[in-house]
């Protein structure tokens, strides 16, 4: 069964000087400012649409690990990943690295990179994402 998940975002003004509010509909989870002035220069005030893609990024990423980690016959006791996406004014979004650590009894090290990069490759966001590069750094902790 399809699943549509819905946010919605209101801009008011230019780009430069506007300021917008995405609210998450589906969930009613969060409501979040944004502006241009903090995704192209960072602030810590307002969210980015590169930040809310590493959520879903980092999310997806660790669905995605723990089947595949399970279906391997070794099912992870925790997985921390982060997803650090990479916005440039002049070319747009230019990749997304995620940083994972990982508690996984019994798994030896070259398998548990393998799967790593299995469940990179698979997880449906990084698949929306194709075009740009993705990398990972993984750690059996």
């Amino acid at each position: 069964m399809a699943v549509t998940s819905e946010s919605t975002t209101v801009w008011t003004g230019d780009l430069k000087s506007g300021s917008g509010t995405v609210s998450l509909d589906s969930s009613h989870a969060a409501s979040l400012d944004v502006n241009w002035k903090a995704r192209s220069e960072g602030g810590a005030e307002v969210t980015t649409p590169e930040e809310l893609l590493g959520a879903a990024h980092s999310a997806c990423f660790s669905m995605a690990f723990s089947n595949v980690l399970a279906g391997f016959g070794t099912p992870p006791e925790s997985i921390q990943a982060t997803a650090a996406v990479t916005f440039d004014p002049a070319q747009g979004i230019t990749g997304s690295h995620l940083l994972v650590s990982a508690r996984v009894p019994g798994l030896a090290a070259e398998d548990f990179q393998r799967l790593a990069d299995e469940a990179k490759r698979t997880c449906p966001v990084s698949r929306a994402l194709v075009g740009i590069p993705i990398t990972i750094e993984a750690t059996l902790a």
